[in-house]
């Protein structure tokens, strides 16, 4: 019904990162505004809301904790129940949100019926790289997730070292959208890992020579589902310091752009892939704030469309992709759905606690 985010991208642009205490205290000053015109927004009173969910992990504590004592206050001083949710768990539900659907449901069907399970999801975000098995909702079994760098965290590294600010996935996808780029599509009987190892692309533009064997596609042969994105970036680093002058080149920082960009797609989506074979999925999701690069979306999209027809494939809404107050409410909807104990919750704003380290279950 409403949406308000009120973003510190701007703020913490000039550090160069989200610095934590300096996040808290903008949360503290914007939490109560951004309430109050969410209620405005939505036309509601505080009398009409039956449920408050609030993420309470994992994350930064100082700005966690404003948050969760927010949220356990309003549980108090409206008698509302309080239920925590889990930070991916959230971005996981922005695919139930909104009019993410390929075919309007009936007037009375809602979003989520037209969602099938079992659900393979891809979670990339700047803080976790996850591949996730649903059988049901909030039933999950994490088979595959990093061993060091996220994909979001290894974006805003390389965006460090090309001079591109803060946030790194934005300013490195529009560089790598300078280069153009043809990916010839893989034969029907073709796996996906063994097109990405002839890598049948073509970079139309290209000067500097940053093409596929410029940098690697970590762990994408590896016999799991884990994924690796230190090495990825440290060759980036290494790339640019063989040519420190280039930085100040805008055609050499889109191509070395470009080809990170396409090096976290390839094994992105070959390990997704790949999961689906094993796993036998309905329906594969995209989510985490990194669900917003364009170029990730289509070619994903475009694997799954010709190695696996008949999975149905979701992404969420561009405006849900990046932190927001909706998908940790759809999430904690599906979370009161399940509880059958409902009387526990009114007394959690005694209970909930932040958790930096929270576990996803």
């Amino acid at each position: 019904m409403s949406n308000v985010v009120s973003s510190q991208v701007k703020l913490h642009a000039k550090w160069g990162g989200v610095v934590p205490n300096l996040a808290a205290r903008e949360h503290l000053k914007n939490i109560i505004p951004v309430i109050k015109e969410s209620l405005e927004e939505a036309k509601i009173a505080p009398k009409d809301i039956d449920l408050i969910s609030v993420a309470n992990g994992p994350g930064l504590i100082p700005a966690l904790l404003i948050g969760v004592n927010a949220a356990k206050t309003l549980s108090y001083v409206w008698k509302k129940p309080l239920i925590g949710v889990h930070h991916i768990e959230g971005h996981i539900y922005a695919n139930f949100v909104g009019k993410n659907r390929k075919s309007p449901p009936k007037a009375d069907q809602p979003l989520a019926e037209k969602i099938k399970f079992p659900i393979l999801c891809l979670v990339v975000s700047g803080g976790h790289t996850q591949l996730v098995i649903m059988k049901n909702h909030l039933d999950y079994k994490i088979i595959g997730e990093t061993l060091d760098d996220a994909a979001g965290e290894a974006f805003d590294k390389v965006a460090r070292i090309l001079n591109l600010g803060y946030p790194g996935g934005p300013s490195v996808a529009a560089y790598a959208n300078k280069i153009k780029n043809q990916k010839s599509p893989p034969k029907a009987d073709q796996p996906l890992a063994e097109k990405i190892k002839i890598k049948e692309e073509k970079i139309l533009n290209t000067k500097y020579k940053i093409l596929d064997t410029t940098f690697p596609r970590p762990m994408i042969n590896s016999n799991n589902f884990n994924f690796s994105f230190s090495g990825l970036k440290t060759a980036v680093l290494y790339e640019t310091k063989k040519h420190p002058k280039l930085l100040k080149n805008k055609h050499y920082v889109a191509e070395v752009c470009h080809e990170f960009q396409q090096s976290v797609c390839d094994v992105l989506i070959s390990k997704t892939i790949k999961a689906a074979k094993k796993y036998n999925p309905k329906t594969i999701m995209l989510a985490g704030g990194v669900s917003a690069n364009l170029e990730l979306r289509f070619q994903l999209g475009k694997a799954i469309k010709i190695t696996l027809p008949g999975v149905d494939y979701r992404t969420p809404e561009m405006k849900y992709c990046v932190d927001n107050g909706a998908m940790i409410a759809a999430a904690g909807f599906y979370r009161w759905e399940k509880n059958k104990n409902k009387k526990t919750l009114s007394n959690n704003w005694k209970n909930l606690s932040a958790d930096a380290n929270l576990k996803l279950k």
